[in-house]
């Protein structure tokens, strides 16, 4: 019989905590964010930023009329490209277990400036993405409560749920986990159930038929349309990173947050497989779908399978999933601001670093995460669309800031020493990462918009990215910051 204390005894758990709180100081920074989360919590935001439910939702009618039913094959080949990029960050944020994630990983594997930008690009990737997913809202919380969709329902929609978000993620990262773990049963019931439902009931063609492509990309190959549905999987399939970015409110980061980025790829992978094949098989005729005649094909799948009442169920799940997975990605681009400002290296940076007495949340960072993703909403709608197609390849310059950084660090001698490390593995991992990931850019950058859009539509993507980097640039050049860390949290 083993004498040794199980892992909750309070012993334990004091030894976790001390442990916890020296690795943060030898990283530089002292215990200031509530350290409260195990590893299904952790699991749980970053599951919730993923959104299975929300990627295909958002995204399936794009993918199916773009590459017809066999678009389904775009998500083991996406899958296997952030498979990659997620031991690069699983290898670095055990190290470096750090709130701001991305951030603080370049910083340490390259040095600031480098890490300056790579921050840029993600945290405006990220508040773009709360206003994408935050903006659709309204198409299923207008059935779901009776009111008209239009733009100014959209609008509103969009402001009171950013706000909302904003008000639970102030309350502390307890009740951000407890909204959490309710979007994970929101998404189990909505992917799982749903998907298996369709498969078992409301199919119309045989699991051969993603093998087909019922005519899509006719005109112009069907390499190109199959490369641009691509679009489909590669966002759904990031979100992983925000365990990460909440390492310092985790319990045993080093050891935990590389499992629950683990856990939520791999659970979010099978949700959006049975539900796209279940979704897939229950469209009656692709033809109509990629001509254009049928311009909603989820609706109608929705409509036909499940009735009035069963809709309305799923209209119900849908928006518990849309509002958790904008909880989530605002709490990532939060912890983003703050470790910015409290390293001292932007404006307004005491303000941005200080911490509710009671919720030991920043209030101003808050703000910032809020403020400027509802402002989005007030644009017209064309240009909201517009600006939203920045935030899949913004987020994706981030993720391949990281993944240089991490090959970069090899070539200066790093050495991983974190609970998780691929060892022999890392560079092949790394390299193979960074190929899928620059590839990926350059595919979505000149694939995803429509044949026949403008050239600002068709440029759009690299243009958007061009600019919000020359900005930070600019930044840079002006304000030169210069960290200072010690006297920040002092301060505080």
């Amino acid at each position: 019989m083993s004498l040794a204390p199980p892992d909750d005894a309070p012993g334990v758990e004091d030894a976790q905590d001390a442990a916890d709180t020296a690795q943060l100081a030898a990283l530089g920074y002292s215990q200031r964010l509530t350290r409260a989360l195990g590893l299904w919590s952790n699991f749980a935001v970053g599951f919730t930023y993923l959104s299975p439910l929300v990627g295909v939702y958002s995204v399936f009618d794009y993918g199916l009329s773009t590459g017809g039913p066999s678009f389904f094959w775009t998500i083991p080949l996406v899958l296997v490209g952030q498979g990659l990029v997620l031991l690069a960050f699983a290898e670095v944020s055990s190290q470096y277990p750090l709130a701001g994630g991305i951030y603080q990983w370049a910083k340490r594997l390259v040095g600031p400036k480098y890490a300056w930008m790579s921050g840029w690009m993600y945290t405006w990737a990220l508040l773009v993405t709360i206003a994408s997913v935050a903006y659709p809202i309204s198409t299923y919380a207008g059935p779901l409560f009776g009111y008209p969709v239009d733009h100014a329902s959209t609008v509103a929609t969009t402001v009171v749920v950013i706000l909302l978000c904003a008000g639970v993620n102030l309350l502390g990262v307890r009740r951000l986990a407890f909204v959490a773990n309710i979007g994970v049963a929101a998404e189990v019931l909505g992917t799982l159930g749903l998907g298996l439902y369709l498969l078992f009931f409301h199919r119309h063609h045989g699991l051969g038929v993603v093998l087909h492509t019922s005519g899509a990309g006719a005109s112009g190959g069907y390499l190109g349309a199959f490369l641009a549905s691509c679009l489909f999987a590669v966002w759904i399939f990031y979100g992983f990173e925000a365990c990460g970015d909440i390492a310092e409110e985790v319990k045993d980061p080093s050891r935990k947050v590389p499992r629950a980025m683990g856990m939520t790829l791999a659970v979010g992978a099978v949700a959006t497989v049975v539900l796209t094949l279940g979704l897939v098989l229950a469209v009656p005729d692709f033809g109509a779908v990629i001509s254009g005649k049928v311009a909603d094909p989820l609706g109608a799948v929705l409509a036909a399978s499940l009735g009035s009442v069963g809709s309305k169920f799923a209209l119900a799940l849908i928006v518990i999933g849309f509002v958790s997975c904008t909880l989530a990605i605002q709490a990532a681009a939060t912890r983003l601001v703050y470790s910015y400002a409290r390293d001292g290296v932007i404006v307004g940076h005491r303000t941005l670093s200080k911490l509710h007495p009671t919720f030991h949340m920043p209030p101003a960072a808050i703000a910032v995460t809020a403020i400027i993703p509802a402002g989005l909403a007030f644009l017209p709608s064309a240009t909201v669309t517009r600006i939203i197609t920045f935030s899949v390849v913004g987020i994706y310059v981030g993720f391949q800031s990281v993944v240089l950084a991490s090959i970069i660090g090899r070539t200066k001698g790093w050495k991983p020493a974190g609970a998780f490390r691929l060892g022999r593995w890392g560079w092949p991992v790394n390299i193979a990462g960074l190929v899928y990931g620059v590839t990926a850019i350059v595919v979505l950058s000149v694939k995803t918009p429509p044949n026949g859009s403008s050239f600002f539509d068709r440029w759009l993507v690299p243009l958007s990215v061009g600019i919000v980097a020359a900005v930070g640039l600019v930044y840079l050049a002006v304000f030169r910051p210069k960290e200072q860390v010690a006297e920040i949290d002092q301060a505080a």
